[in-house]
């Protein structure tokens, strides 16, 4: 078997300093993803979903009856959360491109990922649970007693957040395992 062998090409000493303290090399890193935590892209979409999840949450607590079922008090719950914590990293976000720092480190990464993942499947649960009822409401009872276009339109802004948390949760999830 024919195994090839590195070559191995003498480098050139650095010149000498003047007794300077000479400064570690920096590592190489993998280009930071639009998307990730700390970049523009990841900026933007803490801001989508704050918006999305704002404009879910306004426009339930707006109707008066969304107490009466559990599906709709349990959607209001998720987009809460939703806006809390996409409000706390675009915080975090924007600090982050301000300072000029990497939001890379294995414990942030994982809060990160271990945040996206739980808020992501409540806004999915509650999306869907209130995308049922709001059929149900739709198509067998009497739309001009109760609040439809409200009720769709919370579900459906619920559903837009849900697909802007997917691409943070993934980006963040990747980063964490290709590590």
């Amino acid at each position: 078997m024919s195994v090839s062998r590195p070559a191995v090409h003498p480098l050139e000493a650095p010149p000498p300093t003047d007794g300077a303290a000479v400064a570690p090399p920096h590592r190489v890193r993998m280009k930071d993803v639009q998307g990730m935590p700390g970049t523009s892209g990841g900026l933007v979409l803490r801001v989508c979903q704050l918006i999305l999840s704002a404009v879910s949450l306004s426009v339930m607590a707006s109707t008066s009856d969304f107490p009466s079922v559990t599906a709709f008090r349990y959607l209001v719950a998720a987009v809460s959360l939703q806006s809390f914590w996409s409000l706390t990293l675009a915080v975090v976000d924007v600090y982050a491109l301000l300072v000029g720092r990497s939001l890379q480190s294995p414990r942030v990464a994982s809060l990160f990922t271990i945040g996206d993942g739980i808020t992501s499947t409540l806004m999915f649960a509650a999306a869907s649970a209130s995308a049922g009822i709001t059929a149900f409401i739709v198509n067998d009872l009497d739309c001009d007693v109760n609040h439809c276009g409200r009720f769709t339109s919370a579900t459906a802004m619920a559903f837009m957040c849900w697909f802007a948390v997917s691409p943070s949760f993934l980006l963040n999830f990747w980063s964490l395992a290709s590590r």
